[in-house]
């Protein structure tokens, strides 16, 4: 807004002569001038309403001109028209000229500042309501400089009534009292409206600022509070790693702890910012059952981590071995999170056998734990399983030297980790009712339809079964081939000249259909 300069002061002249209403009659209309150059709101807004009501008065006095004559001019009527057009858009100047000046906005929506997010905008609210207080100053600045040059303006119209008796300075001294009459009843609403405006906005800025300073004091008291809990479980992971050195229970412990340690910093935020309690329990429980049947799974993994970290059946490093859709993973754990377990297959006796594929990352959902067969090749701390090794050798063959030979060979190999297991089975004891189990190797003979079958087996380490499965086997085949009284089974030809010949010496003659089956086949030389 434009700032009024009073201009300077005029001298009453004390002797009344042409000379004096001349100099009177230059001020007047100096201060004319100014007030058309200067653009001020408020005479703007004054002088649309004296628009308005002279063309009101020209409007009616050219209606009665046209209701005088029976056949009015065109004339008449277009400047009419015209005339109504300029007065329609000046009728909202007619019975509130100063309404856009000496509004005052309403103070809606005041925030509540309950958290630190709406800090800023209670900032923001505090400004706008200052913003409008210093536009309501300025207007009232606006105003006041606007009535000092009018009502300077009237003194000196006043004082050259005294010599001049004119009717135009009788109509100038009405038309200026008018104005300052309008603009110091509008004054007088301004002022109420801003002391009205000033006393609501400080308030509500006095108690969105304590608002504020309260917020900040609690998320203070709420940040000390979360690095106390991160700090006390960064020392409670140095305490186990000082006291525990079993690098498996480290992991499964620093999970726990990471995971209590986000439970308690979740619940210092809740209920820091949380009014009333009843609804977050009210909220929890209609949550709980539609999230219960919509995420299922979800939840039945979460609980599978909590069944897996309280329980113990699975570690990170553990060996295990799961199956899905007909098809199996062996393979060692990775990670534990809340939702997965995360294997890598590693190249095992199964992936030899059966899936002719490794090395492949597998993401198991925790709640398989509950309905899928889960072996674990490592609970417990053992660190062996059995695994066995099956050849065949043909009947006419020493099977007591085939066996002497497979558990000699098996004993060799597996000795190492069959103490180790001994001493794993006792300390598990403690835990689960186990009686003392033969951990020996052991071998066995069948009587298949091809031959006798020897099944030796033995302790081996769960992460490199198939390295000692391949020695071995090597080994048992070299031992085998050096006997002549042991032969291994498999579909072979040979030739005979009679029917005793060939198999047993003085066993009596076989039935050739029972050779066949033994796949041997038989050619009889005549």
């Amino acid at each position: 807004m434009m700032q009024w300069s009073v201009a300077e002061d005029f001298e009453i002249p004390q002797n009344t002569s042409q000379k004096d209403i001349t100099l009177l009659k230059k001020n007047i209309e100096s201060i004319d001038k100014q007030l058309e150059s200067s653009h001020n709101v408020w005479l703007k807004h004054y002088m649309s309403l004296k628009n308005y009501n002279e063309l009101s008065d020209e409007i009616n006095a050219l209606k009665q001109e046209i209701s005088a004559h029976s056949n009015p001019s065109h004339s008449l009527l277009y400047r009419l028209e015209t005339l109504q057009k300029q007065q329609n858009l000046l009728k909202d100047y007619a019975k509130d000229p100063y309404k856009e000046l000496l509004e005052v906005k309403s103070i809606d929506g005041v925030p509540q500042v309950k958290n630190p997010f709406l800090i800023l905008t209670g900032y923001s609210f505090i400004k706008a309501m200052k913003e409008q207080q210093d536009a309501l100053r300025a207007n009232g600045k606006s105003l006041q400089s606007l009535l000092e040059i009018v009502q300077q303006k009237y003194t000196l119209l006043l004082e050259l009534s005294f010599m001049d008796k004119s009717l135009e300075v009788a109509n100038a001294i009405v038309q200026t009292q008018r104005i300052i009459e309008e603009l110091e009843g509008a004054q007088k609403i301004l002022e109420t409206s801003l002391d009205v405006y000033m006393q609501e906005s400080d308030n509500i800025a006095a108690r969105l600022t304590s608002q504020i300073k309260n917020q900040v004091i609690k998320m203070v008291y709420v940040g000390v509070a979360v690095l106390i809990t991160i700090l006390l479980a960064f020392l409670l992971k140095l305490t186990l790693r000082k006291y525990i050195f079993d690098t498996d229970r480290i992991y499964t412990a620093s999970k726990v702890i990471n995971f209590l340690n986000i439970t308690i910093i979740a619940l210092i935020l809740l209920f820091s910012y949380m009014e009333n309690v009843t609804y977050l329990v009210t909220i929890v429980g209609f949550a709980s059952a539609g999230l219960a049947i919509a995420m299922k799974d979800l939840f039945m993994s979460m609980l599978g981590w909590f069944v897996i970290v309280l329980g113990g059946s699975v570690h990170v490093g553990d060996r295990v071995r799961v199956c899905k859709d007909n098809t199996i993973y062996v393979g060692d754990v990775l990670d534990i999170s809340m939702l997965r377990i995360t294997l890598f297959e590693d190249v095992t006796l199964t992936s030899y056998m059966e899936n002719r594929r490794a090395g492949r990352i597998i993401f198991v959902p925790n709640n398989f734990i509950f309905g899928t067969m889960f072996a674990n090749y490592t609970h417990g701390g053992l660190k062996t399983v059995w695994d066995g090794i099956d050849f065949s050798i043909t009947f006419d063959s020493n099977y007591k030297k085939a066996l002497k030979i497979a558990t000699d060979i098996g004993k060799k190999y597996a000795k190492g980790y069959t103490e180790m297991v001994r001493k794993q089975v006792h300390r598990m004891r403690d835990k689960y009712s186990l009686r003392n189990p033969n951990l020996e190797v052991r071998s066995y003979c069948m009587i298949e339809p091809n031959g006798f079958r020897i099944s030796m087996w033995y302790q081996t380490n769960a992460y490199a079964t198939l390295g000692l499965r391949s020695t071995i086997s090597g080994e048992i085949i070299e031992q085998i081939l050096k006997e002549d009284d042991i032969h291994i089974a498999y579909p072979t030809s040979k030739v005979v000249a009679t029917g005793r010949d060939g198999i047993g010496g003085d066993i009596p003659e076989l039935d050739s259909k029972a050779l066949l089956a033994g796949g041997i086949e038989i050619h009889k030389l005549q």
